[in-house]
């Protein structure tokens, strides 16, 4: 049987099993053991092997591998021409799974290989989970666009996504962030006008500036946590949010809370860096007189 045998490091980078580049990395240029194994066990590689041409095993330890390897191995995938697919994964023990169906096998190793994320508590803003799935839905009908374009485009931003935002009536509303070189802190690169809690100085001015320097800072740096999630797991994260502002209150109105769906993607350039769209659809109010005014616009990031 034909078998061809790769590793990815946990930069993205691919090199064979045995070969210097991989030894070095190892740190043991004679090892006497199965060096595959635990650098995939213990170092955060993913083992790819092409059997026969007819089928594709992905080897990886959901705990332990990197971001960066999990995304190579995505876009390698995305351009093969096999059609069947087994993850090796481990967890108490080593499991085998087959699918005959690349979308399935790409969702399932996102759903292994994403780390599990639990916002900072607050009595001030709350997410609660949404399976995407529920997009199918005629209720959202932009975002499932959206999110059906970046599925097919295998998360690869180009100008038709925000011709597309536009025609789906989701561009007045969209965030788009971005990470400088070296920061950890998404950084604001679109904000569309319907987000009517700023002045129009403050949309222009904000471009480039940090989203956790918002005028209300406490909601800016809650948001940015989850945009740093979305990055590094590299899967879109959709959720019900509730959500006090103290943003764009105005006096004489009565406060309160609003709640929103909000669609996180994560997209690459072709350049190599990482963007995050964020869209929200108002799906309600609380009014409360101890919660702050704020336009439904004001919380789509």
């Amino acid at each position: 049987m034909e078998q061809v045998t790769l590793l990815v490091d946990p930069l993205g980078k691919w090199m064979l099993p045995g070969s210097e580049e991989f030894l070095t990395q190892l740190g043991d240029l004679s090892p006497d053991y199965d060096s595959t194994g635990y650098a995939v066990r213990n170092l955060g590689f993913i083992k790819f092997q092409v059997l026969d041409r007819l089928v594709v095993e992905i080897e990886v330890h959901p705990r332990n591998v990197a971001p960066g390897a999990v995304q190579a191995v995505r876009r390698q995938l995305a351009t093969s021409t096999v059609k069947l697919f087994r993850i090796k994964h481990f967890d108490t023990v080593w499991r085998s799974e087959i699918y005959a169906s690349l979308e399935h096998t790409l969702a399932r190793l996102d759903e292994l290989c994403t780390p599990s994320y639990t916002p900072s508590p607050s009595e001030r803003f709350v997410a609660a989970p949404r399976d995407i799935a529920m997009l199918s839905g005629e209720d959202s009908p932009g975002m499932r666009v959206l999110a059906q374009k970046w599925r097919a485009s295998f998360g690869n931003f180009d100008p038709s996504v925000m011709g597309l935002a536009s025609r789906t009536g989701l561009l007045s509303l969209l965030v788009i962030t971005g990470f400088d070189k070296g920061d950890t802190s998404p950084v604001l690169r679109f904000i569309g006008d319907g987000h009517r809690w700023a002045s129009q100085q403050f949309q222009i001015a904000c471009i480039g500036g940090k989203l956790e320097d918002t005028p209300d800072k406490e909601y800016g740096h809650w948001a940015s946590e989850f945009h740093r999630a979305v990055a590094t797991s590299g899967r879109p994260r959709y959720d019900l949010v509730t959500a006090a502002t103290q943003i764009a209150q105005e006096r004489g109105k009565p406060k309160r809370t609003l709640c929103y769906e909000r669609l996180l993607l994560p997209w690459r350039t072709p350049s190599g860096d990482v963007l995050i769209t964020s869209c929200a659809k108002n799906v309600g109010t609380d009014r409360s007189a101890n919660l702050p005014d704020a336009p439904a616009s004001s919380l789509a990031k």
